[in-house]
């Protein structure tokens, strides 16, 4: 396997990490943390302008039709900065599904006005009892006597969703009391909907938003399927290992980030008349921090060249990834504050950020503690 971005797939990373600097440094990472939205109009606008939300988007939907490894650059640039947005949600998860399932009809819908910035979708993954797996799914979707379905119930964790146009809503249709991945079938719902409300959640993360949403007795025609009624398990495991290999592209962006800060800091921070990168203990930290970081690129990296080549074991190589690269982030960004000491987490100094940011990453779609139990189903399944 080659190990590395080829010259094409290196100049967008390199043009991504010029825009965010220049345009969106952590001034306004600041600044989003007060917004009501959580990003600038302005943000999305360059985003589709520049072909970042349309990136996995077929081109006869208006998109740049590229793959995992054009999203590793941009995600990995996108993390450095902690750039709040949708960007996840509604670029990967969302354009990944509908892409992946969608009829003709809805992907002529929604794919265009995703890549073009003028609408922003998600997918409502977790409800009250949390998990990541089939038998989280029980909000329940009626079949109406008439035709179409109604969704009664609750989902939380979902990102940015106020913010969002579309909801991709997974609920269970046929037997209700059904735990496995059997009668999990999705559904587009319109924010706008009747019976649709949200409300943004306090999380320890705040530049990525997440929501309650509430369905109140929606009602969505046949025609709001995404794939096969029943079939929509495997069309979601789909999507979050697309999701896992993007978040975690973002988790080495960050981490890397958060490396160079420490070590800038450690060459100029001085006691005792000496720069505390001179002591041990802070070189062995920062020699720690490298070691955890390059590990989590190459796994990031080997899970992005697993989708490209559609391996059969691309879901076991981004639960390998995701397991690694959550601990990996949160590890670097603790050893972080521990070298810039007490201030560190502080709201002088920029570490906190990647600190919270690396916390919630490591949650979202599933910490190292699922991941290594999806990993040893597979193996076991093989052996």
């Amino acid at each position: 396997m080659d190990f590395g971005l080829d010259p094409d797939q290196s100049l967008l990373a390199t043009s991504v990490r010029e825009v965010v600097e220049s345009r969106y440094p952590v001034a306004y990472v600041r600044e989003m943390i007060g917004d009501p939205r959580g990003f600038s109009k302005e943000f999305w606008s360059d985003a589709a302008e520049l072909g970042w939300l349309g990136l996995l988007v077929a081109e006869r939907f208006g998109g740049a039709g590229l793959g995992p490894l054009e999203l590793f650059a941009v995600q990995q640039e996108l993390g450095r900065g902690v750039v709040p947005g949708p960007y996840l949600s509604s670029a990967v998860l969302a354009s990944t599904a509908l892409g992946e399932a969608g009829s003709e009809v809805q992907r002529q819908s929604w794919l265009p006005r995703l890549a073009s910035g003028d609408a922003i979708a998600s997918v409502a993954l977790q409800e009250s009892r949390g998990g990541w797996d089939a038998a989280a799914v029980s909000l329940p979707a009626s079949l109406e006597a008439g035709g179409g379905y109604r969704l009664t119930g609750e989902k939380r964790f979902v990102p940015d969703a106020h913010v969002a146009d579309l909801l991709i809503v997974p609920a269970r249709t046929g037997n209700l009391e059904a735990r496995g991945s059997e009668g999990i079938t999705l559904f587009l719902v319109e924010t706008a909907a009747s019976g649709v409300s949200v409300r943004t959640m306090e999380t320890i993360d705040p530049t990525r938003r997440l929501c309650e949403v509430h369905l109140d007795g929606v009602a969505v025609g046949t025609d709001a399927v995404l794939g096969e009624p029943g079939g929509g398990w495997p069309l979601l495991e789909t999507v979050m290992d697309v999701g896992r290999v993007a978040l975690c592209s973002e988790m080495v962006g960050g981490a890397e980030r958060a490396l160079e800060m420490s070590a800038e800091y450690a060459r100029t921070r001085e006691q005792f008349k000496r720069p505390i990168g001179s002591f041990q203990a802070i070189q062995h930290k920062c020699a720690d921090m490298l070691v955890r970081l390059e590990g989590a690129r190459s796994m990031a990296f080997a899970a992005a060249m697993s989708l490209v080549d559609e391996d059969p074991d691309a879901s076991r190589d981004a639960s390998i990834a995701k397991a690694w690269c959550g601990e990996a982030y949160r590890s670097i960004t603790t050893e972080g504050i521990q070298i810039h000491g007490g201030l560190g987490f502080t709201w002088e100094l920029d570490m906190h950020l990647f600190y919270k940011r690396a916390k919630a990453s490591e949650a979202l779609l599933g910490d190292a503690r699922f991941h290594r139990a999806r990993i040893a189903e597979r193996v076991l399944e093989s052996s």
